[in-house]
């Protein structure tokens, strides 16, 4: 009954199709995958910090990744008061203020670990940070990833001695005399006056504008499929309407010229 189905037209377009449904369905699954991970990687950090399970050592957690950020871990050392340093134009809750940042000289040597022990309201200020704990100490909190000068929401560079913009070993490399590890640790209790910073998720992983652009990819790819299926059916009913006007004879004929239309165009008439 449908013939044309056979010719290579029809043989095209049903190639395409054939093709194109399957390559958006799979690029669609594949955007709703990466949503799904981004709300499952959310929850894991949101369980973490409401957590209150043991601390890991910080070892174990080295070198960090994706799965890792986030997670408590445990190291013992010497805080360095002396190679100090205040983050500046960093906001919790709303208020402005700064992080203080001490090294960590672990006992057992090794790179340092930076420490934000914590957060301070207003300008950066160092006498208004409470100095840090003398001798050996055990430091606990969430371990984070190295920032990104892109992200960070105040000037990295031209800040005065004893400031840094950009936490991270690129960045600490040029203020400290030793070698630091690239993750940092948050503390889970900070000594009053300051107050902890929560953890943060790795760029590319929280429920972010980006997460819910990966739902409404799915949601176009999805479309396209739909779209490409009905294209196709409106092209059969075409085909066949056309073919079934054309069996009863309902196709109109080509209209003959009017009398006397060449000589009006200009142009010579039929021959005699």
């Amino acid at each position: 009954m449908y013939r044309f189905l056979l010719t290579p037209r029809w043989w095209a377009i049903n190639v395409f199709v054939a093709l194109a449904v399957p390559v958006c369905l799979v690029a669609g699954l594949w955007q709703l995958a990466r949503f799904q991970d981004r709300v499952d990687h959310h929850r894991e950090q949101e369980r973490q910090a409401t957590s209150h399970e043991a601390p890991r050592p910080l070892a174990e957690l080295l070198p960090l990744t994706t799965d890792t950020v986030g997670d408590q871990a445990a190291a013992r050392g010497r805080y360095d008061a002396a190679h100090q340093l205040l983050v500046p134009h960093r906001t919790l809750d709303g208020e402005r203020g700064f992080y203080v940042l001490t090294p960590l000289r672990p006992e057992d040597g090794g790179p340092a670990l930076p420490v934000v022990r914590g957060w301070l309201p207003g300008d950066a200020d160092p006498a208004a940070v409470p100095a840090p704990p003398e001798g050996l100490v055990t430091v606990s909190g969430a371990l984070q990833a190295a920032e990104s000068a892109g992200k960070v929401p105040g000037p990295t560079t031209g800040l005065p001695a004893g400031q840094l913009g950009v936490i991270g070993a690129a960045s600490l490399i040029n203020v400290l005399p030793y070698e630091v590890t690239d993750a940092w640790l948050t503390v889970r209790d900070a000594e009053p006056p300051m107050r902890a910073v929560p953890p943060t998720a790795p760029e590319g992983t929280g429920l972010d504008a980006q997460a819910f652009q990966n739902l409404g990819y799915t949601a176009e790819w999805f479309v396209f499929a739909g779209f490409a299926v009905f294209m196709w059916y409106r092209l059969l009913r075409r085909e066949v309407e056309a073919g079934r006007d054309a069996a009863l004879g309902l196709v109109p004929e080509p209209a003959s010229p009017a009398p006397g239309a060449f000589a009006r165009s200009g142009s010579p008439g039929p021959p005699a």
